[in-house]
C-alpha cells in the first residue's frame, strides 16, 4: 500500500524559508559583526610617540610635546578607546608579555590624556591632585571592564606580587615628570618587551643627573625611585635580590674611576637618595 506523504502547508513552507533566510543573513554578517583583533604592536601609540616625544641625551631623558598631543587628541582618544574595548576575559587570555606591554602603554597613554585635561596651565602633574588625594588615586580610567586609577594599573596590576615581579617596569611607566624615567619614543610590544625594558633600565642608569657615584662624598647617589620601590628589586629577578646587587650591574654607568666601579660591584658603596623633580616633562611650545 502506498504511504501518503503529508502535504506542505503554505505556512510551513513560509516559516522554513524565513528561517533559512535568517540563518544565511547571520552567517553572512558574521565577519562584519566580529570584533577586530587587538593590535599587540600598539602601532597607533607608536605613531603618536614618535611624533610628539623628543629623546634627550640618547634617550636618557625625554621631553613631551603636549601641545602636539593636544592637536592629535582625536587620534589619542581613538587609541585609548582601543585599550578600553579590551575585556578582562580577553586580557586574561593574553600572554604575560602582552599583558605587561598593554598595561605599561595604558598607564603612559592615559597619563598623557590626564595632562591634557589641564594643558597648558600646568606646571606639575601633582597640581592635578589635592591635599587629600594625589592625581594617581581617582578611578577615571576605563579599562578591563571597570574604572581604574593610575595607581591601580601600576601598583595593583603591574607590581602585584607573583604576577610579573619585574622591577624594570619602573623604568617604563612615565609619570609626566622630569624625575621620572623617560617616556619612550615608541610603544612597548610583547615581541620586543624584554629588550625594551633592558634598554630603558640602561638609559636611566646612565643618566648622571639622576644616578651617579659622587667620588668627593664617597656616596652612590640614586633616584628616589629606588627608595620608594626598593622592595621590588629584592624579588630575585635575574638572580638579583638586593638594591646594591642591581647597582652593581650598572657600575660602568654610575662611575668613571675603576676604583669607584669596583666599590659598586663589590656592593660596598654607601647609597643615598636624590630629591625627585616633579616639574612637568613638557616642551614649552
Amino acid at each position: 500500500m502506498t504511504r501518503l506523504q503529508p502535504l506542505a502547508t503554505p505556512f510551513r513552507s513560509q516559516r522554513r524559508h524565513c528561517l533559512l533566510a535568517g540563518l544565511a543573513l547571520i552567517v553572512g554578517a558574521g565577519p562584519a559583526l566580529a570584533q577586530p583583533a587587538f593590535d599587540h604592536g600598539h602601532a597607533a601609540w607608536t605613531a603618536l610617540l614618535k611624533k610628539h616625544v623628543q629623546p634627550l641625551r640618547g634617550g636618557q631623558a625625554s621631553q613631551v610635546r603636549y601641545a602636539g598631543f593636544a592637536s592629535d587628541r582625536a587620534l589619542l582618544k581613538a587609541y585609548l578607546d582601543s585599550l578600553s574595548a579590551v575585556s578582562e576575559a580577553a586580557f586574561n587570555g593574553f600572554s604575560k608579555p602582552q599583558q605587561m606591554a598593554f598595561l605599561i602603554n595604558a598607564y603612559n597613554a592615559f597619563t598623557v590624556e590626564l595632562i591634557l585635561t589641564r594643558w597648558p596651565k600646568l606646571a606639575s602633574i601633582k597640581d592635578l591632585g589635592s591635599f587629600l588625594q594625589s592625581p594617581w588615586k581617582p578611578k577615571w580610567v576605563p579599562l578591563l571592564g571597570g574604572k581604574r586609577s593610575l595607581d591601580d594599573i601600576e601598583h595593583e596590576m603591574l607590581r602585584q606580587r607573583g604576577r610579573y615581579d619585574d622591577p624594570r617596569v619602573h623604568f617604563a611607566v612615565n609619570c609626566a615628570s622630569i624625575g621620572c624615567p623617560a617616556l619612550r619614543e615608541e610603544a612597548f610590544s610583547a615581541d620586543r618587551l624584554d629588550t625594551q625594558l633592558d634598554e630603558q633600565a640602561l638609559r636611566f642608569m646612565s643618566d648622571r643627573s639622576r644616578n651617579r657615584y659622587d667620588a668627593a662624598r664617597g656616596k652612590l647617589e640614586v633616584s628616589k625611585i629606588f627608595d620608594w620601590f626598593g622592595e621590588d628589586f629584592r624579588l630575585g629577578h635575574r638572580g638579583i635580590s638586593s638594591l646594591n646587587g642591581f647597582f652593581a650591574r650598572y657600575a660602568d654607568q654610575l662611575a668613571d674611576a675603576p676604583a669607584d666601579r669596583a666599590l659598586i660591584r663589590a656592593q660596598k658603596a654607601e647609597v643615598t637618595y636624590l630629591d625627585y623633580d616633579w616639574k612637568l616633562n613638557g616642551i614649552a611650545t
